[in-house]
């Protein structure tokens, strides 16, 4: 019991000093105002906020989030085939496609898709 306890606490200072250590040598000693502030999409945080930015990158930002999000709810479709009702399960999948269809024709017809402007 004493020989478990005293490699316990030899564990535990080995391990201290190992964080001590990594902490110490990765420390940068360089500051620089780019590296310092913060990354926010590209926009340069020291300066005004009321600039104004491309609509283009908002409206790619919310196509990717949408086809994300599709991604998120196609995939769990797949992996309850096998425990579902087969003719309920086929009528959910044909409308959830459908639903992403006509949105994609919707963004394809207003022109969201032409990343060449």
């Amino acid at each position: 019991m004493f020989s478990i306890s005293i490699m316990m606490f030899i564990l535990i200072i080995i391990t201290s000093v190992v964080m001590a250590l990594a902490s110490i040598l990765s420390k940068k000693s360089l500051t620089d105002r780019e590296k310092c502030s913060p990354f926010e999409c590209g926009f340069d945080p020291k300066s005004s906020s009321r600039l104004p930015f491309s609509l283009r990158f908002f409206l790619i930002t919310i196509i990717f989030l949408i086809f994300d999000v599709e991604i998120a709810l196609i995939l769990p479709m797949i992996l309850i085939i096998s425990i579902s009702n087969i003719f309920m399960w086929t009528i959910t999948s044909i409308v959830f496609i459908i639903i992403l269809i006509i949105g994609l024709y919707h963004e394809w017809n207003q022109g969201m898709l032409n990343w060449s402007n």
